[in-house]
């Protein structure tokens, strides 16, 4: 009786200490003691993982592997803490649209015309997007086969740190009552999950319009075994060749901001280098390091460690349409906090605020639109105030590629979504489209539009709008496949280039080689729900507990 109750005891005790432990070393953000420039760091570094990308998945996966092991994460860009571009909810276009060099957000043309943007900031995409929070579907966690017990308790653990619920005021509120109005039920209140019907979702923005972003999943690291280089942008992984065996990724090159090199090697032989930077840094790294289609890499004197031809195909982005809405009244300041989620796979959002027209636009009204002067005209008068509803089709089917366009990491690669190639996603596009006029024709949104502005002019204003570089149908004013043809636009929900099954095995391992992962959204194979950075964060937690696990 005495030893079995010493034992409950010691066992009861270790769990307290390991508590207390963790609570007495964590740092709140943004005082890390933990984030160094990398210019500071020495010539050689020893961990025993390495994370390329302190983004999205990078932060959650190196605050759940330094609890049990040393953490290494090497970002490219610097830190989203005291940037009030990045922080405040009013700057959100400011942010996205800043092309400067030191700009978190860098700019890109698809090979489609889209214009698009790839982050460079410690929180990735978490720091630049709409802040909108919604977990994947039950059907799209099982497809992909994951523990659903460790995938709920993964949500909940980046939900504790960095997600709140949206305030809800009229623009928000009468979209939401549109959609049940436009007949996208059922109406499922606040929620996470994803559930046909109308629902409000979380939303990464505080009660203070404040950004929170996955950097601030760091508070759950040790702060004593992880170390965080900011302006580290990794030229490519070394591997050691043996025979007829598989290579073995052993470390990484990467350069600070001066241009000085350093070199960064798994400590051993349980140690992984795991990249994260994205659904276009991972596989345009994996290509920079001599794993790639053959003929490609050579094209690009890159030495040949694996011939894969699967690493960049399957780049999708889902696509987005939408309509812009003056306002005859003052409307809030709101990103995305309401969805329609539709069972024919369109999802219907929308936000609103100051000057939103003239920011989703790109350039002042008066060089874009071209319709009646009485129409032109108030539309001006409100151009300071309005809002947009926009779609975005589920999955999509199309896909495409990814190529380098130089051996130079920070060159964004040529990247060809091939958006609307499959006729499903199109007809997808146009029902979303519909929906969204009934929505702007609804009872509930009447008080939030001009009722001598017809939608056909809303059409032709977006029509004649900059927002891509792709030519224009001469029908797109009056067809709506055209519409959603010529007026795409990204949503920053990319993916795919390392398909789990085809570049990566279930356990996000790549095919071929040891001691190499990777843990991103270029892993999907299609988008998570209505918003992907839920499911990623998730991700990177779930991953993390499962190699910590196998330790």
């Amino acid at each position: 009786m005495g030893l079995r109750w010493w034992r409950n005891f010691c066992a009861v005790l270790a769990g307290v200490l390991l508590f207390f432990h963790g609570f007495c070393y964590s740092e709140k953000a943004p005082n890390y003691s933990f984030l160094q420039e990398a210019r500071h760091a020495p010539p050689d570094l020893y961990y025993d993982y390495i994370i390329v990308g302190g983004g999205t998945a990078g932060c959650a996966l190196a605050a759940t592997l330094s609890q049990n092991a040393t953490v290494l994460v090497l970002e490219r860009g610097g830190s989203p803490y005291g940037n009030p571009k990045i922080t405040n909810l009013d700057s959100f276009f400011a942010n996205i649209l800043d092309n400067s060099p030191s700009s978190p957000s860098q700019f890109f043309i698809s090979e489609d015309g889209v214009f698009n943007t790839r982050a460079r900031v410690l929180g990735g995409g978490t720091a630049l997007n709409a802040g909108f929070y919604s977990r994947a579907s039950s059907d799209y966690v099982r497809s992909a086969g994951w523990e659903e017990r460790l995938v709920e308790e993964s949500y909940e653990w980046v939900e504790k740190k960095l997600v709140f619920r949206p305030p809800m005021l009229q623009w928000q509120s009468a979209v939401r009552d549109g959609l049940l109005e436009a007949g996208v039920l059922p109406y499922n209140g606040f929620s996470y999950d994803h559930l046909y019907g109308t629902k409000v979702g979380g939303t990464i923005f505080d009660h203070q319009d404040h950004r929170h972003t996955a950097a601030d999943l760091l508070e759950y690291a040790n702060p004593r075994n992880i170390l965080v280089l900011l302006h580290a942008t990794v030229e490519k992984i070394e591997f050691r060749l043996q025979g007829g065996s598989k290579p073995v990724a052993m470390g990484v090159i990467f350069k600070d901001k001066a241009g000085a090199r350093h070199r960064a090697y798994r400590k051993d032989s349980k140690s992984e280098i795991i990249s994260s930077a994205g659904a276009i840094g991972s596989p345009q790294l994996l290509m920079l390091s001599g794993i790639g289609p053959e003929a490609h890499l050579k094209a690009h004197g890159i030495p040949i460690i694996l011939g894969q031809p699967m690493v960049g195909q399957g780049m999708a982005d889902n696509p987005m349409n939408a309509l812009p809405i003056p306002s005859p009244r003052p409307v809030e300041n709101s990103l995305i906090q309401v969805v329609g989620i539709t069972t024919f796979g369109s999802f219907i959002e929308a936000a609103s605020g100051s000057d939103i027209i003239r920011s989703w636009l790109r350039r002042p009204l008066d060089q874009s639109f071209n319709a009646s002067e009485k129409a032109m005209k108030a539309v001006m008068t409100a151009a300071v105030r309005g809002g947009v509803i926009l779609e975005k089709i589920d999955g999509p089917i199309s896909t495409g590629h990814l190529n380098l366009r130089s051996t130079d990491p920070e060159d964004t690669p040529y990247v060809t979504f091939n958006y609307f190639k499959e006729p499903e996603d199109l007809r997808r596009c146009v029902d979303g489209m519909r929906t969204i006029i009934e929505v702007i024709n609804s009872k509930s949104f009447s008080d939030f539009r001009f009722p001598d502005i017809p939608v056909q002019v809303l059409i032709d204003l977006m029509v004649n709008a900059p927002v891509n570089l792709r030519p224009r149908h001469v029908s797109a004013a009056i067809s709506l496949e055209h519409f959603c043809i010529d007026t795409v636009m990204t949503i920053w929900h990319y993916h795919g280039g390392c398909h789990v099954g085809r570049v990566v095995e279930p356990d996000y391992r790549v095919i071929g080689v040891d001691g190499l992962r990777v843990v991103d959204g270029s892993t999907f194979n299609g988008a998570p729900g209505t918003n992907p950075q839920a499911t990623v964060m998730m991700l990177g937690r779930y991953v993390g507990e499962k190699i910590l696990g196998q330790r």
